[in-house]
């Protein structure tokens, strides 16, 4: 999947509540980075709300927003979960988790009811995150002779880039990061000069 090269993610917990003919909705929103973590929180929240009838819940994550799920947790299909996720697409944000947990009140809200509820109650806990722009960086090594280090260092500096690992001896490896709009034009800076070898490591 394409992406631009700037993604937002939220930075807290957020909550929300939600009441219909004695059914009770509660969203909490939190960040997470992979699908461990959501098991792990997942876990938690059924085990303090262990006495509620579902736990439904959606989930982004990547900066290309590649892996999703939505979870309907035996309400009628498509009326938790995908409501759920569908919050956090309208808030373009990814690296999130929205988890819902009911309390049956004894009275059916049918179908358009309970998509109002889990949207409503989910768009809440949603309002009450920080989101944070982050842009999509590119990792890449340098490989090059101790008497290049200057030149290296003074491209580093131009370009106002921290390194994040260095080894300097004989031979010398540089990592840094470096926004992906930007990478093209600055790898094509270190290629110019002789024998300095310049290796993609990850996109983060």
């Amino acid at each position: 999947m394409m992406f631009d090269d700037v993604y937002q993610v939220i930075t807290t917990t957020g909550e929300g509540l939600y009441k219909d003919k004695g059914s009770k909705f509660i969203a909490i929103a939190f960040p997470a980075t992979n699908e461990n973590e959501i098991k792990e929180a997942l876990a938690s929240i059924k085990k303090k709300y262990f006495d509620a009838r579902h736990h439904c819940y959606a989930y982004m994550l990547g900066a290309d927003k590649a892996t999703f799920r939505a979870n309907d947790d035996g309400e009628p299909s498509g009326t938790a979960g995908k409501p759920i996720l569908n919050q956090i697409l309208s808030k373009n944000i990814t690296n999130v988790c929205v988890v819902v947990v009911r309390y049956f009140g004894g009275i059916k809200l049918g179908v358009s009811g309970l998509i109002t509820a889990y949207k409503t109650v989910a768009q809440e806990a949603l309002e009450n995150v920080t989101i944070e722009t982050r842009t999509v960086n590119e990792i890449y090594a340098l490989h090059f002779e101790y008497s290049l280090l200057k030149e290296v260092m003074r491209i580093l500096k131009e370009e106002k880039i921290e390194p994040l690992t260095m080894q300097f001896e004989l031979d010398c490896i540089l990592e840094f990061g470096i926004r992906k709009s930007e990478a093209n034009r600055v790898i094509e800076r270190f290629k110019k000069i002789h024998k300095i070898a310049v290796k993609y490591i990850k996109t983060a």
